[in-house]
């Protein structure tokens, strides 16, 4: 008889695939369920068993724990196969059937029974068959529901997944064998035969792995104190253990004990003898001691007496710390004056070295640093050793490095007379006599100019009598001595630095010496030991006009700090360093009259100079403002070159053009000064030009440049060079990175920049036309540029209103950043406070560094400061 057919039968043979799929998934699915406890149970019984747990636990409690896990197994094993069905065809059918929408094939095995004999509807009755039986077509296999989460509320199951994978990794699976020695008797034990297992664990300080003897065959090399422990299984006599790398004369033992451990302190044999036992060779390597040694390159002494002494120190497992000592040299020492009475004594200057705070200390060099001005060694002969230690408590010392104590020298006289007479009085207290004697000689009836100030002598006279009334009364005291030494020292100190116009004349002096060197022809070696003395002269001004401005910060003088006068410039410390640079590379290049002219124009920037806080800009300056500022002068230097580019296309058409006569011409200072562009040589025009060697600066007439540079474009090539690498600096530093506004002004700027490099390009090759087309270009650029900084800007702006800023805290408080500095004005950070002062600045380091790390794993912080943090821990 056939078999009867339905519509639903040609679909299932269309869905063999997906249909034996799920039902293949159900079986998985129910299986899970059903026996989930069994596998977990089995999981945790393996972990425990390689992890060799049953070796280290009574018996009694193994065999407790053995009965409860078979126990388990069969009560979980039971009520599994007790829950478990086994899915038909119909449980599959019924589930892909499920997944489909309308539930297509069950509609496909119902029979009209309404309507029947009715065409119309039997046609509708097919039309619905029909789409019954395309939806049915687009059956998918349907995945098994494996989740447990119901089922195992505390996820045990991966619990015991867990300690099986850990057991796997530091285990061993040759420990589950030594199961059957657990049986009475031991049998089991005896007819597989004894077993052993075997470890060796380097130092920690080593950082080595430990080596798994079982694996290891013939020669070992280990560090010496290596920890050697042997696990002997089965019958008690079976193995035993011989070595000669231990060196026990207590507590030996027997060498059939089953557990033994000793350490490595000389190399030798270890044997294990029996059945299936080994031997080894094994090679002590010897912690060898670390080396440290002192360099001469890279020390130096500020001018404050803060010195910086390079070391180098390494060790084959890492160094842990060290010292400096610095001791007297008394075979070197020039015993006269005050130093040669018996000197007190005194303890070696001992300072603990710098570590890295980050990497490892195999191999390393580090900078000590430390300010020793006070101590009563300064600057006479001392030796300076190093050592340093490692983790085994070796030592290294380098050899002893000759030197004299690095410290703060004073050159102003009656400082320097004060200093050697504290040095004297900190020497011995049988030197305060003499001290006094010398005090008073060098005060008697002072010549004008050799105090400064009438307080400073008034200071010095009670200092005087203070010291001559403790010895009368006989009660020079070591604190009464100390005090009397500090008071000392704060009077060089305010001898030797004065106040901001006594650094200004020291400057002016320094100048004027160079300037007069220069006119009367000196040689090299005296010009550039005069630069170098403006240079320190400079820098000693420059440090008064930044505690001027810091005295007044803290005193609230908030008028005078943010008021600047219009004719006064706003100038950085780098620049001043670049402007000397500039001089001394003229003076070196024969260009006397340039390098006095830049040095007059030096003089008087420094006289109006302004000292300003923050990065190198103004006060009150974000990076933003300080990036459009700097464009907005690239822009004024473009501007001023292509002027005299086209200046000097006119004088090729009109030769006979005489300085200041084309009207309407701009100058070539950027557009200052109208018909005043020809600027004789060694004069300015209306409006002070740019700064010597930069563009817009003082130029040269037109025939000087051709006869120069061999032809009318050869020195704005240069500048047009120079402005271009200015301009590639600016990008560098350019804020609202990730933005669409700063991308744009991004791109703008690299439009600029080969604008120029074209522009200087035709300059070269006398193509003033093609030069001022390329300049035109670049400055098009450049307001594209900075309009597109400005949005960039003020979107930044709005994000901060949004909420962003809410880490600058709430009004009237200050919050500092993880370095412990606190917000400035428009948004900047910074303090002028030494972040290297203290008595541990390395501790102090750590401390920092740690403060970082924590913050960084604080989710909540905003985005924008993690990434902030975390900049800093991949740069330190």
């Amino acid at each position: 008889m056939p078999r009867q057919t339905t519509p639903l039968t040609p679909v299932l043979n269309r869905l063999r695939r997906p249909l034996t799929l799920t039902w293949a998934g159900l079986i998985a699915e129910r299986i899970v369920r059903a026996f989930w406890p069994v596998w977990t149970v089995i999981a945790a019984c393996a972990a425990a068993l390689i992890l060799g747990l049953h070796d280290s636990l009574p018996l009694e409690l193994v065999w407790s724990a053995m009965i409860a896990a078979l126990l388990a197994l069969l009560v979980f094993a039971g009520l599994g196969a007790r829950a478990f069905r086994w899915p038909g065809r119909e449980d599959a059918l019924a589930r892909l059937d499920a997944s489909l929408p309308g539930h297509p094939l069950t509609a496909l095995q119902d029979a009209q029974t309404v309507g029947s004999g009715d065409p119309a509807s039997e046609a509708l009755w097919r039309a619905h068959q029909a789409r019954m039986a395309e939806r049915a077509a687009q059956a998918r296999a349907v995945e098994p529901d494996l989740k447990l989460a119901r089922r195992d509320p505390f996820g045990l199951r991966y619990v015991a997944l867990l300690g099986l994978v850990v057991a796997l990794l530091f285990g061993s699976v040759w420990r589950v064998g030594s199961v059957a020695g657990l049986t009475p008797g031991g049998s089991a034990a005896l007819a597989s035969g004894p077993t052993w297992e075997g470890w060796i664990e380097p130092p920690a300080h080593t950082g080595l792995p430990s080596l798994y003897l079982n694996d290891q065959k013939g020669e070992i090399s280990v560090p010496e104190g290596s920890r050697v422990t042997l696990r002997l299984y089965g019958e008690v006599g079976a193995l035993s253990v011989s070595e000669t790398v231990s060196d026990r004369t207590e507590d030996i033992g027997a060498a059939t004990d089953p557990e033994q451990a000793f350490d490595i302190t000389r190399a030798g044999t270890l044997t294990i003898d029996g059945p299936g036992g080994r031997s080894w060779t094994i090679l002590a390597l010897a912690d060898l001691p670390p080396a440290v040694e002192v360099l001469r390159e890279g020390a130096e002494t500020t001018f404050d007496g803060q010195m910086s002494q390079p070391f180098r120190a390494s060790d084959d497992y890492g160094v842990t710390g060290g010292t400096a000592t610095f001791r007297l040299d008394m075979a070197a020492l020039e015993r006269r004056y005050g130093l040669s009475t018996a000197p007190e004594p005194r303890e070696p200057i001992t300072l603990d070295l710098p570590m890295p705070i980050t990497g490892d200390r195999v191999e390393f060099t580090e900078t000590l640093i430390d300010n020793l001005s006070q101590h009563p060694w300064a600057h006479l002969p001392v030796t300076l050793e190093l050592r340093v230690e490692d983790a085994s408590g070796n030592t290294g010392r380098s050899t002893l490095e000759k030197m004299a104590l690095p410290a703060r020298r004073f050159f102003d006289p009656l400082a320097a007379a004060v200093i050697e007479q504290r040095r004297d009085l900190l020497w011995s207290k049988a030197n305060a006599r003499r001290v006094t004697q010398v005090l008073r000689a060098v005060s008697y009836r002072p010549e004008d100019g050799l105090f400064r100030r009438e307080t400073d002598y008034l200071k010095l006279r009670v200092v005087l009598r203070r010291l001559e009334t403790l010895l009368h009364h006989d009660s020079l005291t070591d604190e009464a001595r100390d005090e009397t030494a500090q008071a000392l020292w704060d009077l060089a100190i305010a001898l030797e630095e004065g106040d901001i116009g006594d650094a200004l004349e020291r400057m002016r002096a320094a100048q004027e010496r160079l300037s007069e060197a220069m006119k009367n022809g000196a040689s090299p070696e005296e010009i550039e030991r005069l630069m170098q003395e403006l240079r320190e002269a400079t820098n000693d001004y420059m440090r008064q006009k930044i505690q001027q401005a810091q005295r007044d910060q803290q005193n609230g003088d908030q008028d005078q700090m943010g008021q600047t006068p219009e004719d006064a410039m706003r100038m950085t410390q780098q620049d001043l360093q670049d402007m000397m640079d500039r001089i001394q590379d003229l003076m070196e290049q024969g260009r006397m009259a340039e390098a006095q002219q830049a040095l007059e124009e030096f003089q008087r920037m420094m006289e109006n100079m302004r000292v300003t806080q923050g990065q190198g800009g103004q006060q009150g300056q974000n990076p933003g403002q300080q990036a459009m500022e700097g464009l907005a002068e690239t822009l004024r230097n473009q501007q001023g070159l292509s002027d005299e580019a086209f200046r000097d296309l006119q004088e090729q058409f009109n030769p006979d053009a005489q300085a200041g006569q084309n009207q309407g011409n701009e100058g070539r200072d950027g557009g200052q000064g109208r018909g005043q562009s020809h600027q004789q040589q060694g004069q300015q025009g209306q409006g002070q030009g740019g700064q010597p060697g930069q563009p817009g600066g003082q130029g040269q007439q037109p025939g000087d440049r051709q006869a120069e540079q061999g032809g009318p474009g050869g020195d704005l090539a240069d500048r047009q060079e120079a402005l271009r690498r200015e301009l590639e600096r600016q990008r560098g530093n350019l804020p609202g990175g990730g933005s669409e506004a700063g991308e744009a002004a991004r791109e703008a700027l690299e439009r600029a920049d080969r604008a120029m490099e074209g522009a200087e390009e035709a300059l070269r090759g006398d193509e003033l036309a093609e030069a001022l087309d390329r300049q035109s270009e670049a400055m098009e650029a450049l307001r594209d540029g900075m309009r597109n900084l400005g949005e960039a800007m003020a979107e930044n702006r709005r994000q901060q209103q949004g909420g962003q800023g809410q880490a600058r805290g709430e009004v009237g408080q200050q919050q500092s950043d993880p370095l412990g500095r606190l917000s400035g004005e428009g948004g900047q950070v910074g303090t002028q406070d030494s972040l290297l002062q203290g008595e541990d600045v390395y501790r102090r380091a750590r401390e920092l560094l740690d403060e970082i790390r924590r913050r960084s794993g604080e989710g909540e912080r905003p985005d924008i400061e993690l990434d902030y943090l975390k900049r800093l821990l991949d740069r330190f």
